[in-house]
Parts: C-alpha cells; structure tokens; sequence
C-alpha cells in the first residue's frame, strides 16, 4: 500500500473533527419562495462551499473534503408539503441514480464552460426567455462557487508549502486537465459539488475509458512511474470515502458511488486496459467500500481478466459485478436507444443500466411484486380456473395490473432544479434548459421483486392443484391466510421437497419464463409523460424485505414476513444442486427483455477463494455465465460463521464489509434485518 498513514487516517475517522453544522442563520437567504427554485439551488451551495474551510490531510494529494454538513432544505416544510401534493416525488426528490459526463468538463475547464453559458445566457436575454436566464445565471454562480473553493484550496496549499498540490489547483478546474494527476483532482472537485448541490447516488461512470489517455501519457513522457501512478490512484480511490457516510441511501453504504470498467467504447473497441487493472489492484488493497467496481465483458473477454476480477472478489467486498455486452447492448438498441449511446452504458448506483451525459432516466421510478400478483390471482382466479393455462391468464392479468397501478402512480413529476449537475450533461447549457426537466433519454426503470418465489410458487400450484389433485383450491387459501398453520405436511412438502428455481428442473424454469414474459409485456409501449419508456427489471434492491413484509404465506413455503430471495436469485431457503445449476436456469431466462438490470446474486464461502485452483474454478464459473448469455452477475465472498460472530461482538469487526444488493456495506452498521437476510442466503463451498 502506497498511501497507508492516508488510509489508517481514515479507518480512524480522524477527519470527522473537522465537520461543523450548516449555520441556520444562512438558512433565509436561499428559502425566499419568490425566488426561482433554481436560484434558490444556487444561492445554496455558493452558501455551502463559502462556509467549507480548505483541509489538506496529512500526505493527501487529492483535496476537497467536506466538513459542512447537512445544508437545509432550499424549500420551507409548508412549501414542500405543497409541492408534493401537486406532483409526483421521486424519493427525496432531488436527481439521482445518473451519470455525468465528468470527462468532457475535464478537457475543457470550467472557464470554458462559464464562457459558453455566458454566450448562452447573451441569447436568452435577447430571446426574453425568463427560465432559460434563471438557469444559466444560477449555473454561472455555481460556477464561481466552485472556482472560488478551489482558489482557496489552492490558498491553503500555498500556506502549508505543498507546491505540488498548489501547482495542480493553479490548472484545474479552471483549465482543461493537462495529467493523471489534474485529471483526477478535477474529478474529485467535479464529484465533490455534485453532492454539495444536494444530488445524491452519484456515480464514477466509466472511468477507465476517458481516464487512460492521460496516464498513458504520463508513463510515456516520463511524468509518472508506475508506483507514483498507483500512489495517486490509491488517494483517488479514499477520496470516494471521506464524506461517502454523509450521503447515504436506505442504508449506510448505499450511496451509488459505481465506477465501471472495461467494454467496449462507441466504435465497439475494448477499452480495458492497463489503468482499468491498476483499479482491481487498488480496490484490492484498500478493501473500502467505495468507489464500488463493475466490469463490463463479452464472449470475447480474455480468460485472465476473469481471474484477475475473481483476485478481487476473494477481497469479500462484493466486487466486481459483471455485465455482459453481448446482451445489455442489444437489448438497449431494442429499447430505442442509439447504437453509439448502448455502447457506452455504465450502471447507476446498485445495477441499472445508464447512459454517462445524456440520460435522465429513473431507473427506479417502482418496483413489481411477482409474489403479490400470484397472491391475488390465487385468492381471486384460483377457483374458478378450470385449467393450469386458464390460471396463468389469471396470473398475467394480476401482473398487468400491478405495472398498470406504477405507470398511472408515476404522473406529474417533479424534480428539484440542479444547475450545476447540468453542466456536466450534453446539450444543457445549450438549450439553456436544466436536466432535472430532462435530456436525451427519459425512461423509467421497474424492478421486478421475488422471482423465485413467484416462480416456485406456480409450480407447486400447477403440480398439486391441477396436475395431482391432492390440494384444493380452498385448502391451498386456507394455508396461505393461515401461514401454514396445522398444514405442517402440506409446508413441508412445497418448502423442502418440490423442486425450486435454481435446481435446473424445468418447471419452475418455465413459471419464471411466463412471469418475466408477463411483466415485459405489460410496459411494453408505455410512455411516460417526458417521452420515455418503462424499462422492467431484474432487481429487487430493499423490496426483498419491503415487498414480503405486507403478503401472507405464498404456495411455495413461504412464511408470512419472510424475504424474498435478493435480485435475480434462488429463494433463501431453496438449497439448489449447485452453482452450476443456478447459471443454468437463470440464463435460460429472458432477461434480454427486462434489461433494467439486477443481476444474478450468488454467495460463495471464503474458504473457496483460498487457493489458485479455487479462484480459477470461480474465474470459469463466472465465463459460463457471460458464454451462456447470462446479463448481470454478482458474486460475493462470505463467511456465515464470521457474521454471526460479528453480530454477537461488533466491536470486533469494524471494517467487515459485504454486499447488500447493488452496493457494500461496513457489516455491523446494517440494520439486523439486512444482516438476517445475508446470514440466510446459500452458500458454495465449491
């Protein structure tokens, strides 16, 4: 480890003595509801980063560290009330979940980008376009807020007689990244005033494609060796973590910081290289829990790269998810997204696929429960269906409602303004327009929740009900209002015995194929009112938990209150044949048709990864799945002993880090029943 008196720093929390609150008193002067929200957004970050005092950590190369906290809200209580009453909120209603175009700011500067707002703003005025002069004088002032941080880091620099770091802070951000090290510090300070603004889930996109150019370049010349390069990235990579606590999402840990590695680029050229290795190496070495690495591959992906990516699952940090181009790009192109814009896809926070600049898509906007529909199709159709195929009409009614109740829940939108975030999206500043009112592409993501247990549930009915005739109808309700009670035989039976998606029988197999088919034919053709489409899903993210606590009992053995299985998986207590089964039933699937993304979760005990021939056995698993047509794979090491022994003494295990569902987490900070959930799951041991 290169930066590792930074890293125990951190591991300490020592930064923290630096954070004060917001002053309250600042408070006034951004809440006036006279003003234009947008200006509203402006006047306070310019009010945040004018209380921020520039820290440099002792041996920090990349600066900006947050140590004001929690800025008030732009809107009164009563307004938001108000607000939120005439229009749909989409979370904490801020923009979320997307990725800027960080790269294109980078080689220009943020004086060239002041200077084109500036022309910009000239035509508004002449044009007499209220909004658009709101927009660009707000983004013009967020502008020379940053800059003016930056000076005063530069400042601060200067006093303590760090001369390099001063030196790069004389370039960026107000001139183009002319080096690694520019490049990265630019970043920060760009990622930095996203979260400042008040977006959240921001994400690193692809950074090893328009990072590489400038490293490359430095070992060419001479500018960086190999060690110092990896020095910068190590302070890169703890950069994502100072404030990461600061920005959380249901849970700490989940604040969307993905970076994405590898694929191919618009021109369909692999782009993995040897800064996209330098990051496995470095997440692998810091074991933080961010930036969170995804790695895109193909049937063209080299056999290596698999092993390197396994080296750093072995880590048991959740990393790295994969996605697969031979059917996410595809299946975007079949969406209506541009060949070039599928190319260059990344993923949001947990696992959705999005687009860096030009996409202003919610791909989280809902989330449809399987199980749910089969509890309505059972308790209404069930016993006046004289036929399996009969009852699964039933059950794609029950399925096209639910998506029918998301769309029409999803009118009206509202977003809150974010003119900086604006300037780091395509065509923006040149229609003067914010892209909280939205960009090239609008559409909205549906996760699709309890798959397998949907799926096993149908199977049991279509083998008891109608195929053996040993349950009825009335007993089968009866069970399932009753949680199984005094049907010990019966819960037996369909919990332990019947076969379950996972086990590479066919049954349950085909039920997940009509279920997903279902589910994609009911958004199919939907418009969302900003001329986007509904994209279906794969994931599950917190409903594994939230979807299951309001059903009773499903017919696959499912207790009341128990969770489903996380994302694209087999149900928790469903013990398959073996991983190989799984793959083979879950990328049988038409997940090219629920491209939202959500990828197949599988846990793998520690003791798997301890030798080469473990982690080469892991490596091939993992290129059966993307040779097979698999879309998204996660894999994580764990150790079901250990996280009860750090749920029984979490002192001793601080740092113990594990994947939820689309993102890691510090283990003893979750909520117990997030723990439960993790502790539950099946593990491999080969």
């Amino acid at each position: 480890m290169y930066q590792e008196k930074l890293y125990e720093y951190y591991l300490e929390r020592k930064h923290h003595a630096f954070r004060v609150p917001f002053p309250e008193s600042r408070a006034s002067a951004f809440r006036d509801p006279a003003v234009p929200p947008v200006r509203r957004m402006a006047a306070r970050l310019s009010a945040l980063l004018s209380e921020e005092r520039p820290v440099i950590l002792p041996g920090q190369k990349i600066v900006f560290l947050r140590t004001v906290t929690a800025p008030p809200s732009i809107f009164s209580g009563e307004e938001w009330d108000r607000i939120s009453g005439e229009h749909f909120i989409h979370e904490l209603g801020y923009l979320s979940n997307m990725s800027p175009d960080y790269a294109s700011v980078i080689r220009k500067g943020l004086l060239a980008c002041r200077e084109e707002a500036g022309k910009r703003l000239a035509r508004a005025q002449s044009e007499g376009d209220p909004e658009g002069i709101d927009f660009l004088e707000s983004a013009i002032a967020e502008i020379d807020a940053v800059r003016d941080l930056a000076s005063r880091y530069r400042e601060e620099a200067e006093k303590e007689g760090l001369s390099e770091i001063a030196r790069v802070l004389s370039r960026v951000p107000d001139y183009p990244a002319g080096s690694f090290y520019e490049a990265l510090q630019f970043f920060r300070i760009l990622h930095y005033a996203l979260w400042a603004e008040g977006e959240y889930h921001n994400t690193a996109g692809r950074f090893d494609l328009w990072a590489w150019p400038y490293l490359e370049k430095d070992l060419a010349s001479g500018a960086l060796t190999e060690d110092a390069a990896a020095a910068l990235l190590e302070d890169f990579f703890l950069s994502f973590n100072w404030d990461s606590d600061l920005y959380t999402g249901v849970q700490l840990g989940d604040n969307g910081q993905s970076m994405m590695l590898g694929g191919v680029d618009s021109l369909g050229k692999d782009v993995y290289n040897p800064l996209s290795k330098m990051c496995l190496e470095t997440s692998y070495a810091l074991k933080l829990i961010d930036p969170k690495i995804n790695l895109r591959v193909s049937r063209d992906t080299p056999f290596e790269r698999y092993l390197e990516a396994t080296r750093l699952t072995k880590a048991g940090l959740g990393f790295p998810q994969y996605s697969n181009d031979d059917v996410v790009i595809p299946a975007l192109e079949k969406l209506g997204y541009e060949k070039e814009d599928a190319r260059n896809y990344t993923v949001a926070a947990c696992w959705e696929f999005i687009l860096p600049g030009v996409g202003a898509e919610i791909v989280n906007i809902g989330a449809l429960s399987y199980p749910k529909a089969i509890q309505k199709a059972v308790y209404r159709d069930l016993a006046k269906a004289p036929d399996y195929e009969s009852f699964l009409k039933c059950v794609e009614n029950a399925v096209r409602e639910e998506a029918e109740e998301i769309v029409e829940g999803v009118k009206n939108l509202y977003i809150v303004p974010a003119p900086f975030y604006s300037l780091l999206m395509d065509g923006c500043v040149e229609r003067a327009r914010d892209v909280s009112l939205g960009n090239k592409y609008n559409n909205f993501g549906v996760h699709g929740t309890g798959l397998s247990t949907a799926a096993d549930s149908l199977y049991a009915i279509r083998t008891l009900i109608f195929e053996e005739g040993s349950l009825t109808p009335a007993e089968l309700i009866d069970a399932m209002e009753k949680d199984f009670g005094g049907y010990d035989a019966l819960l037996h039976r369909v919990r332990y015995e019947l076969p379950k998606l996972g086990d590479g029988e066919p049954g349950p197999r085909e039920a997940a194929e009509v279920l997903m088919n279902a589910f994609a034919g009911a958004l199919q053709g939907k418009k969302n009112e900003r001329g986007g489409v509904f994209r279906p899903g794969t994931g599950s993210a917190m409903f594994y938990l939230r979807h299951a606590e309001g059903l009773d009992a499903s017919p696959d053995g499912r207790r009341r209150g128990e969770p489903f299985g996380t994302n694209f998986s087999p149900s928790l207590y469903a013990k398959s044949a073996g991983p190989f089964s799984v793959i083979g039933d879950f990328t049988a699937l038409p997940a090219e048709k629920t491209i939202n993304g959500g990828p197949l979760t599988m846990e793998f005990h520690s003791s798997v990864f301890r030798t080469d021939e473990g982690i080469d056995r892991v490596a091939r698993l993992v290129k059966l799945f993307v040779d097979k047509g698999g879309h998204q794979l996660q894999l994580n090491s764990v150790n079901r002993e250990r996280l009860l022994e750090a749920q029984e003494h979490p002192e001793l295990h601080k740092n113990l880090i594990v994947r939820i569902w689309g993102w890691s987490a510090y283990f003893v900070e979750l909520d117990k029943a997030y723990q439960d959930h993790l502790i539950a799951r099946q593990e491999f041991d080969e």
